[in-house]
């Protein structure tokens, strides 16, 4: 029997639990404040090759698909930051989901525009034959799917920003759950990879 497909918040967040700043633009680009440690950077190639961005891959010469994600999720506002870099599919490598209801024609014929329920959406793929899905964004589209989301997997970064794009939405639902920590890596550059796994217990 196969393992059930899980949908992974997969996502940076500072020490406060910001993901961007106020502006929600991107926090690693050419003028964002995320420091991007050479441990750090080492880390994502050897563990999590598939969510480094065609840019990033090219650069790197990064070609590994990795063993985690063969699908990715994200909202229009996180999307249309790579647009504004000029990249139609930043992840060429991976089925490429973008949630809107506003975009009326995908800008590449790779990216499927979904305008319908993303929770259904999301039962849809974990009901097909792959590997985990990866949920990169934003957080509005975090806080809609925040039921769905099997596990949580933060790249902690050292830093605080005071303000900025939360982890999930405020307008996200009250709905405490409680999460096991299921894997961990400390860099001696401060940041954290932190894998929680939501807990079998909650009834």
């Amino acid at each position: 029997m196969r393992a059930p497909r899980r949908l992974v918040y997969c996502i940076a967040s500072t020490l406060d639990g910001f993901i961007a700043g106020p502006d929600g633009a991107d926090p690693t680009g050419p003028d964002g404040f995320w420091p991007i440690a050479e441990d750090y950077l080492e880390h994502l190639i050897a563990e999590l090759p598939e969510i480094l961005p065609v840019q990033a891959r090219s650069a790197l010469g990064v070609t590994a698909e990795g063993t985690r994600f063969d699908t990715v999720l994200e909202g229009r506002r996180t999307y249309e930051i790579g647009l504004r870099a000029g990249l139609t599919d930043a992840y060429p490598h991976l089925r490429h989901l973008v949630f809107s209801r506003t975009l009326a024609q995908s800008p590449d014929p790779a990216v499927e525009l979904v305008a319908t329920d993303p929770v259904a959406k999301v039962r849809e793929l974990k009901a097909e034959e792959g590997k985990d899905i990866w949920l990169m964004g934003g957080s509005e589209l975090a806080g809609v799917l925040y039921p769905e989301i099997d596990q949580l997997l933060i790249k902690l970064g050292p830093l605080t920003i005071g303000n900025g794009i939360p982890l999930f939405s405020r307008d996200t639902a009250f709905d405490p759950r409680t999460w096991d920590l299921t894997d961990h890596t400390v860099l001696k550059s401060g940041a954290a990879f932190l894998t929680y796994t939501r807990a079998t217990t909650e009834a």
